[in-house]
C-alpha cells in the first residue's frame, strides 16, 4: 500500500513535470524571440543609407547592389517574422565585431571590397562620387570615364566642374566632351581665359550651353580665329554688336566658316536676295552652307517665284519668306514653296553645278590672262626703261 502511494505519488509528480513542459518551452520561446527581434532592430539601426551612398562609394555597382538587396531581402523577411538565414543570430562574437565594424553598413561593405584595391581606383571612386553629386546620372558617369584618351580622374573633374559653374547642364557637357575630348588636354587657367572672353562677347553662362553643344571647339580654337569672324560680322557685314552676340548665340556654326566665305554668303543675302540684317539675325540665315542657299533661291527665281528687290526694297511679285526656303525639308519647299517635284530639282541642282564649274573655269582663265597681260605691261617697261639708258 505505501509503495502503490509512493508510485502513485511519482507517477503524479511524473505527470507534473509533464504537464509543465509546455509552458516552460513558450517561456523559453518568447525569450528566443525578443532576442532576435532586439538583434532584427539593432540591424535595421544600421542600415540608415540609400542606394546613392552604396553607389557613390564603390565601383562595383552590380555587385553592390546584390549584395545589399539580398541583404535587405534577408532582413525584411525577419523583421515579418521569417528565420534570419545568413545572419548571425547564433555567433554573437561575429555579431559584436560586425557591430563595430563602423556606424554604416556602407562602410563594412566597402572595407571588405576595398581590401585588394590600389589607390588608383580610389580616386576613380572619388571623381564617381563627385560627378554624381553633380548631378550627373549612371549612364552620364560611364560615358565620361570611356572616352578615349583616359583623362587623369583630377583632370576630368576639373574640366567638369569649371564647366558646370559655366552654367551648362550635365548633359550638356557629357555630350561635348564625348565629341571634343580635346578639352580635358586644356588647363584651367586656359578654361578660365576663354569664359572670360567669351563673356565679353555676350556668350555667358546662360548662352553658352546651345554654343558649346553645337561647337565644343569655341575652347580649344585660336582665339584669332574667332576674332576673324567676330571682325567680318561687325566691319564687313556691318552687324550691331548686339546682332553679332545673337549671331554667335544661334549659329555657332558661323565660328568654323572661312571668313571670306562668310562674307560672301551675307553678300548674297543681301544684295542677290534682298534679306536685312534683322532678318538673317531672326531666321538663322547665316547657318546654312551657300550651296543649299544658291540652289533653293536660283531654283525659285526660273521659275519666277522669287525677285531680287529693287533699291527701294520692292518686288512685282511676293516673295517667299526666308524660312518657308531654307527651314523646312526639301520636301516641303518643293510641296508648299516651289510647287514642282522632286525630279525637276535635281535636273536643275546638275545644271547649276554645271554652271557654276563653267564660271570657276572661265575665272580661272580670266585671271590668268589678266596675270599674263600684267606681265608682258612689265616687260614693256622694262624694254622702255633700257632704250632710255641708252
Amino acid at each position: 500500500m505505501g509503495r502503490a502511494e509512493a508510485q502513485d505519488r511519482g507517477g503524479r509528480k511524473w505527470r507534473n513535470e509533464e504537464a509543465l513542459l509546455p509552458a516552460q518551452e513558450s517561456q523559453r520561446r518568447d525569450r528566443t524571440m525578443a532576442a532576435l527581434g532586439r538583434q532584427v532592430l539593432d540591424w535595421h539601426r544600421l542600415i540608415p543609407l540609400s542606394w546613392a551612398s552604396i553607389l557613390r562609394q564603390t565601383p562595383h555597382f552590380g555587385e553592390q547592389k546584390r549584395a545589399t538587396a539580398s541583404l535587405l531581402r534577408k532582413l525584411t523577411t525577419a523583421s515579418s517574422g521569417g528565420a534570419l538565414k545568413g545572419l548571425p543570430h547564433v555567433q554573437p562574437r561575429k555579431y559584436v565585431q560586425e557591430l563595430e565594424c563602423g556606424t554604416s553598413l556602407t562602410q563594412c561593405l566597402l572595407e571588405k571590397q576595398r581590401a585588394p584595391v590600389d589607390g588608383g581606383s580610389s580616386e576613380r571612386e572619388e571623381l564617381i562620387s563627385s560627378l554624381l553629386d553633380m548631378g550627373f546620372t549612371d549612364v552620364h558617369v560611364q560615358e565620361l570615364l570611356s572616352i578615349q584618351p583616359s583623362p587623369h580622374p583630377q583632370q576630368l573633374l576639373a574640366i567638369v566642374s569649371k564647366l558646370i559653374l559655366l552654367g551648362v547642364n550635365p548633359e550638356p557637357v557629357c555630350v561635348a566632351l564625348k565629341k571634343s575630348p580635346q578639352l580635358l588636354k586644356l588647363p584651367i587657367m586656359h578654361m578660365e581665359k576663354r569664359s572670360s572672353y567669351l563673356r565679353k562677347l555676350g556668350i555667358g553662362e546662360g548662352k553658352l550651353k546651345r554654343v558649346l553643344h553645337c561647337c565644343p571647339e569655341i575652347f580649344t580654337m585660336h582665339q584669332r580665329d574667332i576674332d576673324r569672324i567676330v571682325k567680318v560680322l561687325r566691319e564687313k557685314c556691318l552687324f550691331t554688336v548686339q546682332q553679332v552676340t545673337e549671331i554667335l548665340h544661334r549659329c555657332p556654326y558661323v565660328l568654323r566658316e572661312d571668313p571670306g566665305e562668310l562674307e560672301y554668303k551675307f553678300q548674297y543675302a543681301y544684295f542677290r536676295m534682298g534679306v536685312n540684317h534683322s532678318d538673317m539675325v531672326r531666321t538663322d540665315f547665316l547657318q546654312y552652307s551657300i550651296t543649299k542657299i544658291r540652289q533653293r533661291h536660283t531654283f525659285l527665281e526660273r521659275l519666277g517665284r522669287y525677285q531680287t528687290p529693287d533699291k527701294k526694297g520692292q518686288t512685282q511679285i511676293p516673295n517667299p519668306l526666308v524660312k518657308d526656303i531654307l527651314r523646312v525639308s526639301e520636301a516641303e519647299f518643293l510641296s508648299k514653296t516651289a510647287y514642282s517635284t522632286a525630279e525637276e530639282f535635281e535636273v536643275f541642282k546638275k545644271l547649276l553645278a554645271r554652271e557654276e564649274e563653267e564660271e570657276s573655269e572661265s575665272h580661272m582663265s580670266g585671271d590668268k590672262s589678266t596675270s599674263e597681260e600684267e606681265e608682258e605691261e612689265e616687260e614693256d617697261e622694262d624694254k622702255d626703261e633700257d632704250e632710255d639708258e641708252d
